[in-house]
């Protein structure tokens, strides 16, 4: 998969099929018109692009709070790339693109940037200046510019709706079960370790620190999870040319915490994971963390005698349901 970050020098495209979303998540609904436009593309003997936005459109315009992303832009390409597309086009979202008309977003750029064979999109899809561009006008503009548009069916576009929101208020509540299913993989994210307070350590479980990349990415409500980590710098090459979504470092289990450390009146949120059996320094290494399953939530303990032996129970649960995934 090639992937297009300069709307100024885009190849030129092949018999294009075209969708535009922003395929926050790549989860199962969105695999659905994914599956139609590679359908549509092999049909035509041309070539399936995905056209999406960063940042956010809504952290852009309307919303005045920057949107919690289910993928961060590195995230969504490899997952992309996963499923064999061959350009995504992660077009700049700003001000000055949010104030093309809608006119001048399908002549100025869907027309000429990408000349489409085909246009793949929702019937409800709604681009340009106010959003007063739709798919009547894009059938209209189709039929004079030489492009056919196809429907994506108001039962996906439901589902891709219904899932996304569903995921994101799953993850919030600490509901990993639910947001796996949906997305049809483990929710990840990945975090720099840093110094922490060393607690942990005095107790037998000492914990990695983490910072999360990117300050968009959503994280999951507090509690105790079952994890699985890899450590990994980089998870794509910034530019998209070489893209490796599976780190090569060894896979480590562990179990993950998130909250505010009730036990030692702590102030402020944390993410810290404790990784099983193993003991090296990795302060500054980037760490990549799967969440497969929820333990418990956050609770306030009688002391550190406490905790300690609440985390030995924790291990146990943890490493029983990471034996069974």
């Amino acid at each position: 998969m090639k992937v297009h970050r300069d709307l100024a020098n885009l190849p030129a495209f092949k018999k294009a099929v075209v969708t535009i979303g922003t395929f926050d998540g790549v989860h199962l609904g969105h695999t659905q018109i994914i599956q139609q436009l590679k359908e549509e593309a092999n049909h035509i003997g041309g070539e399936t692009v995905i056209i999406t936005f960063h940042p956010h459109p809504r952290s852009v315009v309307g919303d005045t709070v920057s949107v919690k992303l289910i993928t961060t832009p590195e995230e969504k390409i490899a997952l992309l790339q996963s499923h064999q597309i061959d350009h995504l086009v992660i077009v700049p979202f700003n001000e000055q693109f949010s104030k093309l008309s809608a006119d001048e977003y399908v002549t100025e750029f869907l027309h000429k940037k990408f000349n489409p064979h085909t246009l793949i999109i929702g019937y409800d899809h709604k681009f340009g200046n106010g959003r007063k561009g739709d798919y009547k006008l894009l059938e209209a503009y189709g039929q004079k510019l030489g492009f056919a548009v196809k429907e994506i069916s108001e039962q996906v576009l439901n589902e891709i709706v219904i899932s996304s929101t569903q995921i994101r208020k799953a993850l919030l509540h600490s509901d990993i079960a639910t947001a796996n299913k949906l997305l049809g993989y483990p929710y990840t994210f990945e975090g720099k370790v840093i110094e922490g307070d060393k607690i942990g350590r005095t107790i037998g479980y000492p914990t990695a620190n983490l910072q999360i990349l990117n300050e968009d990415k959503l994280v999951p409500g507090d509690g105790i999870y079952a994890v699985t980590v890899h450590r990994s710098s980089q998870m794509v090459h910034s530019n998209g040319s070489s893209i490796n979504h599976q780190p090569s470092a060894i896979h480590l289990s562990g179990m993950m915490y998130i909250g505010s450390r009730p036990v030692v009146n702590g102030k402020r949120r944390v993410v810290e994971v404790n990784i099983f059996d193993f003991d090296a320094d990795i302060y500054g290494e980037n760490l990549r963390v799967y969440v497969h399953h929820y333990i418990r939530g956050d609770m306030k303990l009688d002391g550190l005698e406490a905790l300690k032996q609440q985390l030995a129970d924790d291990k146990i649960e943890t490493q029983k349901l990471l034996a069974n995934s």
